[in-house]
């Protein structure tokens, strides 16, 4: 059981081999279409008006258009394929999994002692399943299946250790048992947490609304959260909290400037006025990423300056 729960830390070839596709952002992605389309424009534009066209900007507006129109089709047609295909497969692994589920090993009943045969059975699920889920090592729900059924052997075993006298032959056996799933345990708690949460993360930075984004980041951090209650300490979790935090954070600024910027254009310089004081509230009290902070910080501080110069204006008339 440890040397399994080793092996399985010590083979990342295996565990990286069902990484999540890489996916350019959204805005990148449309920032790429965007000179795409003008780069055909001119280049369509250049030769038209070199074989005697009356009116080349038309054409070439005109299918430089459809360029921009299908880059954006194409990629919101390709991203929900693969968005269906890995729930599809994650749905069918899961399934896959269940004649291994710790609900149909033998337990002995709540009055009743564990056997080391019925503990050799548990583990012998634990073992199954753990193999399963590190073989198609992408499914998060995989490992989260492994670490519950760890949470609750563990629970099992605590319980049998207040019924164990100190010569019990069982003492040595379920200590070593515990010893090991405790490893299971916390290997596929991080497995979960990773992949669950660079899987949300993704979303986030596909997503084109402010509060899908939103909603996706802050899914991701509750995934970490629900791992760090566990793993307080553990520094690739900590990290992650860190750098989702940021996430979340410039979602939320982003969002709050350009509010506050339409507020302005509208002339509503009240609201703009409060829009961009709470965008600076929410980078006080928030982590964000110097050069981010930095940017956000001169468009706040441009815009109440805008803010000012105009009550100034109103004023002196």
């Amino acid at each position: 059981m440890n040397r399994n729960a080793q092996r399985s830390r010590q083979n990342p070839a295996r565990l990286h081999r069902g990484r999540i596709p890489f996916w350019l952002p959204a805005a990148n992605y449309y920032v790429l279409a965007l000179a795409i389309s003008l780069c055909t424009f001119f280049l369509l534009w250049g030769i038209l008006h070199d074989g005697g066209e009356q009116t080349p900007w038309i054409t070439s507006g005109i299918v430089a258009s459809l360029v921009l129109v299908c880059a954006v089709s194409l990629r919101e047609i390709i991203l929900r394929r693969v968005r269906n295909k890995f729930l599809a497969a994650e749905r069918q692994f899961s399934r896959s999994l269940n004649d291994v589920y710790l609900k149909n090993a033998v337990r002995p009943p709540k009055d009743e002692k564990l056997s080391l045969e019925q503990n050799a059975q548990l583990l012998r699920a634990i073992k199954k399943k753990s193999d399963a889920a590190i073989t198609l090592a992408r499914f998060a729900e995989g490992h989260r299946e492994v670490f519950e059924m760890c949470s609750e052997y563990l629970s099992l075993i605590e319980r049998e250790f207040d019924s164990i006298g100190p010569g019990s032959p069982r003492l040595p056996a379920f200590q070593s048992a515990k010893r090991s799933v405790a490893e299971f345990h916390k290997y596929h708690l991080l497995q979960w947490a990773s992949i669950k949460s660079r899987a949300l993360a993704l979303e986030a930075s596909s997503q084109r609304s402010p509060d899908e984004r939103l909603s996706a980041a802050q899914a991701a951090t509750d995934v970490l959260d629900s791992a760090l209650a566990f793993y307080p300490s553990e520094p690739a979790l900590v990290e992650s909290r860190e750098l989702l935090d940021e996430i979340v954070t410039e979602i939320k600024v982003s969002d709050t400037i350009e509010k506050a910027e339409r507020a302005e254009n509208e002339g509503d310089v009240p609201l703009a006025r409060h829009l961009y004081r709470d965008a600076l509230f929410f980078l006080g009290g928030r982590r964000a990423a110097e050069p981010d902070r930095d940017e956000f910080l001169r468009k706040i501080d441009r815009g109440l300056e805008r803010l000012a110069r105009r009550d100034d204006n109103i004023l002196d008339l």
